[in-house]
C-alpha cells in the first residue's frame, strides 16, 4: 500500500483533503500528477508558501509529478482578503514578480527523471480567453449562492467587495480544469484558507468533464499563541535574500519555540521520525542548548540559501557574542546584522566618535551616563574588546569593513551601528 498520505499526515501537512479514501485508493494505484498555485502578489514567496514547495518535495519523492503553477493571470486578481480590498498591481511589475517567482520555486523541486516538475503561468491559458467564452464555459457551473456562502466573502459583503475579487474563485477553478485536462492533472494542494477555492476547482472538473479529481489543503502554522507564524516585529519572513537576509532568516528558526519546534521540523525538514523524536527530548531535558532549533534553523537555511550562506549566518552570530572573528564577516553579512539589531546608523564628520556615543546609538544603553558606567564597571565591549577608559575615541582600525562598529553591554546586549560620514 502506498504510505505517502500516512506520512503527510504524520508531517503535519493535512488539514483537509477531498474523499479521504478514495483519496487514498487513487494514490495506492500509482503516480498522481498534482498541483501548486503561488500568486505574484510581491516580489518573493515566503514562508507560508514553502509548507506547499516542502510538501511538492515529499510527493515527488514518492514517485508524483509536481505542477508548480505561478499566476500571471491570478496575480493582477488578487484573492480576497479578509480586511480589504487588494490593490491592483501594473501588468508590467506583475510580470517581473511572475519570473522572480518562478526561479524560486524552481529551486524546490527536480525537473528530472520520470516525474520531472513542470511550472506554468495561468496567463498563458487566460490572455486569450474571451469574455463571453468565460462566461458560458465556466461562470454558468457556478452557484452565485454557494459563492455568497464562502467565508472570506461573508466577511467582506458589509464593507464591500469588487466583483474583480469575488470572481477570483473561477479563475483558479479553471487553472485546476486547465490542468486537467492538459496534463491529466488529479490533485491540487493548497493551504486550509484556500479550502474554498480548492473544492470549487474539483467541482467544477465534476461539473464540465464529469471527472474525479482531488483537493487536499495544509493547516496554516501558528505560534504558540495563535498568532500568524512567519512574522517577525519587521514583517514578513521572505525566501529572497534581499527582502530577508539569509542571517535573519537563520536567526528566525533559532528563536523558534520550544512548544512548536518540533512541528516545523515535521514540515520543513526531511529528518526521520526518530530524528526528530530525539530533538524534542532532548528540548524536554535541555532546553537551553537548542539543539532542536539549530538542527531546524540549520537545515531550512541550508535548503532556501546554501550551506555557505547557512555558515556565515552561523558565523555572525558566534561573532557576535566574542566566539568568533568579527573582521572576518564581509560587508552583506555585516549589513544584515546591522538591519536585525535595529539598523542604527551614527553621524561622523572629520573625526571619528567616541565610544560612548556608540554605545548609545546601537541601544545598548539609554544614555551616555549608562555608557560611563558600564565602561567603568568593566561591561562594556566595542567589537569584542573590553573598553576600559570612558573617553576612548573610536579609529579607523576599529570600523568593520569600513563603517559598521559592534558593541555590547554585559555578555548578551549586543547592537551594531553604521557610520555615515
Amino acid at each position: 500500500m502506498n504510505q505517502v498520505l500516512d506520512e503527510l499526515r504524520w508531517r503535519g501537512f493535512i488539514a483537509h483533503s477531498t474523499e479521504p479514501e478514495a483519496l487514498r485508493a487513487r494514490f495506492d494505484e500509482g503516480p498522481v500528477t498534482f498541483y501548486v498555485g503561488f500568486d505574484p502578489t510581491a516580489p518573493s514567496i515566503h514562508m507560508g508558501n514553502l509548507v506547499q514547495l516542502m510538501l511538492a518535495r515529499h510527493l515527488q519523492a514518492a514517485g508524483h509529478r509536481p505542477i508548480l503553477l505561478v499566476g500571471g493571470s491570478t496575480g493582477l486578481i488578487g484573492d480576497p482578503k479578509q480586511s480589504s480590498e487588494r490593490n491592483l498591481n501594473p501588468k508590467d511589475l506583475v510580470q517581473q514578480w511572475v519570473e522572480r517567482i518562478r526561479a524560486q520555486v524552481s529551486r524546490f523541486v527536480s525537473f528530472e527523471g520520470a516525474n520531472a516538475a513542470t511550472v506554468v503561468n495561468n496567463y498563458d491559458w487566460t490572455v486569450g480567453l474571451s469574455t463571453l467564452d468565460f462566461l458560458r464555459n465556466i461562470g454558468k457551473h457556478f452557484s452565485v449562492n454557494r459563492m455568497l456562502d464562502r467565508e472570506v466573502v461573508r466577511a467582506r459583503l458589509e464593507s464591500g467587495i469588487s466583483y474583480t475579487e469575488f470572481s477570483y474563485v473561477l479563475l483558479q477553478s479553471l487553472d485546476y480544469l486547465e490542468l486537467h485536462r492538459q496534463y491529466g492533472c488529479e490533485l491540487q494542494t493548497g493551504g486550509s484558507d484556500q479550502w474554498g477555492n480548492l473544492t470549487a476547482g474539483v467541482e467544477l472538473i465534476r461539473r464540465a468533464d464529469g471527472d474525479r479529481v482531488h483537493a487536499l489543503a495544509t493547516p496554516l502554522l501558528t505560534k504558540a499563541d495563535g498568532t500568524k507564524f512567519g512574522k517577525t516585529e519587521s514583517g514578513t519572513v521572505w525566501l529572497d535574500p534581499q527582502m530577508t537576509s539569509p542571517y535573519a532568516f537563520h536567526q528566525f528558526f533559532l528563536n523558534a519555540e520550544d512548544a512548536k519546534v518540533g512541528e516545523y521540523l515535521r514540515i520543513f525538514t526531511t529528518r526521520s521520525a526518530g530524528e526528530i523524536a530525539d530533538l524534542e527530548e532532548q528540548t524536554r531535558t535541555a532546553p537551553h542548548l537548542r539543539a532542536a532549533q539549530r538542527a531546524l534553523a540549520d537545515d531550512i537555511t541550508d535548503l532556501v540559501h546554501s550551506v555557505a550562506e547557512r555558515e556565515a549566518a552561523a558565523a555572525a552570530a558566534n561573532a557576535l557574542f566574542g566566539r568568533g572573528d568579527l573582521a572576518s564577516l564581509d560587508g552583506s553579512v555585516l549589513a544584515a546584522v546591522t538591519r536585525e539589531l535595529g539598523d542604527h546608523t551614527l553621524a561622523a564628520g572629520a573625526d571619528l566618535p567616541g565610544i560612548v556615543d556608540a554605545l548609545v546609538a546601537a541601544g545598548v544603553v539609554a544614555s551616555r551616563s549608562a555608557a560611563m558606567r558600564a565602561i567603568d564597571e568593566g561591561g562594556a565591549y566595542l567589537n569584542n574588546v573590553k573598553v576600559s577608559d570612558r573617553n576612548a575615541r573610536v579609529t579607523a582600525d576599529d570600523l568593520l569593513a569600513g563603517e559598521y562598529l559592534v558593541v555590547r553591554r554585559g555578555k548578551r546586549t549586543v547592537g551594531a551601528v553604521k557610520l555615515l560620514r
